[in-house]
C-alpha cells in the first residue's frame, strides 16, 4: 500500500510507485495525499487531498486487503500527516517504510511546517525504516550531511528521535554509497554500507520514490532488511542504466525495464 502524492508526468509519486510494485510482481493499492502540477521540469503547484478522504481511503484499504508492506511518501499537509500517524498507530501494519519527502529535487516545498513537525515527532518513530537522502537527513537530524561520517552521525540522531532503522541514500555523493543503520540484538547501532557505481544519465527523476517502494516490496517478499536494501539499490541502478529521455527536464528512470 502506497501513501503519496500524484505525479501526472509518471516519474515519481503514486504513478511511479505502482509501476515499481508491478515490476516486483506484486499488487499495489494507493492513497493519494496531494495532487501536483508536475513535469520533468519541476513542480509548479500542488493541492492537498482532504485529510478525511486520506484517512477514509487508508481505513477502507486496510479493512479490505491488509497490506504486506506500506510505503509513505509525500504527505503535503500536517492534517494529512496526522491522519496517517493515527492510522499507523491503530492498524498494527507491517514493513512500514517512510520516505520523508520534504522538497522536490528542484527545490519546491512539498510539505507544510506542521507536516514537517509531525513527520519528525510522530511518523519517524512509527515507521520500521526511514529512507532520507542527504538533504532530508540533514533537515531531520539538524546537521549538515555531506559524507559517510556525517551520514552515520545523522543516523545516530535519528535513532535518538525514535527511528528504528535508517537507510540514508547517497546518490548525491561522488560515489553513490547507501548507509543502513539498524539496532543489534544488544542494542548497539550497526552500520552497513552499500557501495555502487555512478550511472551516466540525466534521467534521475523519482529515484528516491523507486528506492523506498522497492525496499517495501522486497520486505513484503520476505527478505531481511540488508538483503532488501541491496535488492532495492540494484533495482534502481538497473532502472537508471536502461532509462530513456522523456520531457524537457531530468527524465524518469525505467521502472519496467524487465519488460
Amino acid at each position: 500500500m502506497v501513501v503519496a502524492g500524484f505525479d501526472p508526468s509518471g516519474g515519481a509519486g503514486i504513478t511511479a510507485d505502482i509501476k515499481t510494485v508491478a515490476a516486483h510482481g506484486l499488487y499495489g493499492t494507493s492513497a493519494i495525499t496531494a495532487l501536483t502540477v508536475q513535469t520533468t521540469q519541476g513542480v509548479s503547484r500542488w493541492e492537498p487531498v482532504s485529510p478525511e478522504t486520506v484517512q477514509a481511503t487508508l481505513e477502507a484499504l486496510i479493512e479490505d486487503s491488509p497490506p504486506a508492506a506500506v510505503k509513505i511518501g509525500m504527505l503535503g499537509s500536517g492534517k494529512a500527516a496526522r491522519c496517517v500517524a493515527e492510522v499507523l498507530r491503530a492498524g498494527r501494519l507491517r514493513n512500514v517504510i517512510l520516505d520523508p519527502v520534504i522538497r522536490s529535487t528542484l527545490g519546491a516545498e512539498l510539505i507544510d511546517s506542521e507536516g514537517l513537525d509531525i513527520l519528525r515527532s510522530e511518523l519517524v518513530p512509527l515507521a520500521d525504516v526511514i529512507t532520507p537522502n542527504l538533504a532530508e537527513a540533514a533537515l531531520l537530524a539538524g546537521i549538515e550531511v555531506r559524507d559517510l561520517p556525517s551520514m552515520e552521525e545523522s543516523a545516530r540522531r535519528l535513532r535518538q528521535r525514535g527511528a528504528r532503522s535508517v537507510v540514508i541514500t547517497g546518490g548525491h555523493l561522488p560515489e553513490p554509497v547507501d548507509l543502513l543503520a539498524e539496532g543489534s540484538r544488544h542494542g548497539a547501532l550497526e552500520f552497513r554500507r552499500f557501495p555502487g557505481s555512478r550511472v551516466d544519465t540525466g534521467n534521475t527523476h523519482g529515484t528516491g520514490c523507486a528506492f523506498s517502494t522497492a525496499l517495501a516490496c522486497n520486505l513484503a517478499l520476505g527478505k531481511s532488511l540488508p538483503d532488501a536494501v541491496a535488492a532495492a539499490k540494484e533495482y534502481v541502478t538497473k532502472a537508471l542504466r536502461t532509462s530513456y529521455s522523456v520531457g524537457k527536464g531530468p527524465g524518469p528512470i525505467n521502472h519496467l525495464f524487465e519488460l
